[in-house]
């Protein structure tokens, strides 16, 4: 099922673009294939890439809900969702 993926911030920068469609079936997926096709996005979206262990700041929405609010990583995703990435956002 095919997924828009959105990017924002520095991960634009990274991939070269700010979205594309994918056919996956879970956030999981979305981010082993990001991740396994970008080593430098690989590097700012994992704490540990073998455990799939997110860093703690970066922020992935489907349909504009938190994937800490729905099943995390494991997070089904449906034809036609929308994916938003973000990276690591600081203030001051």
């Amino acid at each position: 099922m095919s997924v828009e993926v959105r990017f924002f911030a520095n991960f634009r920068e990274i991939l070269g673009y700010k979205e594309i469609d994918v056919s996956v079936g879970t956030v999981r997926e979305l981010l082993e294939r990001l991740s396994d096709e970008n080593k430098e996005l690989a590097e700012k979206l994992f704490k540990d890439k073998e455990k799939l262990e997110l860093n703690k700041s970066v922020n992935i929405m489907v349909n504009g809900r938190s994937t800490e609010h729905l099943d995390g990583i494991d997070t089904e995703l449906g034809e036609g969702d929308t994916v938003a990435v973000f990276p690591p956002v600081a203030g001051g």
